[in-house]
């Protein structure tokens, strides 16, 4: 959601170093800017609008958190984000990078992106079987051209942090820390190399102009994961969201199918993959579990995820 919050006017300082640092692609240096404020988001993030000009930009200011997390290093964070975008962009499309500054509330300005989310077609599930083709492709080829080696320690102890998030009763807990033990101590989760995934592989962040897709918000994204990690984070979105609006999750399983198939490069790759995935969905469902711990969904997110990683085998 975006709110108008502001017009800036020539003299104030921010707005003429985005006229400034935009150079050409401002033509009225005298233009007014409206500013548009993204909520809810991890730090605050505005969408700056140059009047008559067909042009925006995203400015997220990581030296203003405005999420729990409220310590951490700003400058780290903003030129990791940076440098992840700079990474993708070689092989998918991505919000691209312009320009970061530290005398700016460590800003990170990037392109602005209009078009439609791939949330927006699973409301109306027109098209979302070609949607769902192209985030596929996509992930792939980030995946594919991003081999490095593989961390399969941090994957779990990501796992266990979200866990953490979560203050499950002791009994709860246990049981899913003997569940996680089973696929620590199977071969499903190995891996001969790893690859940069996108880790918030989110339907709010595929963005659909003129029907190609463009990934945003690489602020999480790791080097050397897991690439079943984002497709499982993905069909978790997807069945949460059926089950949460549309009746039941078992309609998201014909997507689901889909959207795996189309990734896989053969039957065996699709296979492999499948096995896999319920790790990973487990992860995605819980992740949503920590937006819903007072309401009854959250029961039915736990749920769902213990019986993800009981498909172990």
């Amino acid at each position: 959601m975006k709110n108008y919050v502001n017009t800036l006017y020539p003299g104030d300082c921010f707005r003429d170093w985005l006229v400034w640092i935009l150079g050409d692609r401002i033509h009225n240096k005298n233009c007014a800017v409206d500013v548009f404020k993204y909520s809810p988001s991890s730090h605050t993030v505005c969408r700056y609008k140059f009047r008559d000009e067909h042009y925006s930009v995203i400015a997220k200011f990581f030296g203003e958190p405005c999420g729990k997390m409220k310590r951490y290093n700003a400058y780290e964070a903003m030129t990791n984000e940076f440098n992840n975008l700079k990474r993708a962009e070689q092989f998918i499309n991505v919000a691209r990078p312009i320009v970061m500054n530290s005398d700016m509330n460590y800003v990170l300005v990037t392109e602005y992106i209009s078009g439609k989310s791939l949330f927006t077609y699973m409301e109306s599930e027109r098209h979302l079987y070609d949607r769902l083709t192209s985030v596929a492709h996509m992930l792939r080829r980030l995946h594919d051209n991003t081999d490095g080696y593989y961390n399969k320690e941090r994957e779990f102890a990501n796992f266990h942090h979200v866990l953490d998030q979560l203050h499950l009763n002791h009994s709860t807990r246990q049981r899913f820390n003997e569940l996680l033990g089973k696929w620590w101590n199977s071969s499903l989760i190995d891996r001969y190399s790893g690859c940069m995934v996108h880790r918030d592989a989110t339907p709010c962040n595929y963005i659909f102009r003129h029907g190609v897709p463009y990934a945003l918000d690489f602020e999480s994204s790791w080097e050397n994961g897991n690439a079943v990690r984002d497709l499982g984070i993905m069909c978790s979105e997807l069945k949460n969201y059926f089950e949460f609006n549309k009746g039941s999750g078992n309609n998201a399983e014909p997507y689901i199918g889909h959207f795996l198939w189309h990734y896989s490069r053969s039957e065996e790759d699709f296979h492999y993959v499948s096995r896999t995935l319920p790790f990973f969905m487990s992860l995605g469902l819980l992740r949503s579990a920590r937006l819903h711990r007072r309401y009854p969904h959250y029961n039915y997110l736990l749920k769902e995820a213990m019986e993800c990683l009981k498909a172990y085998r």
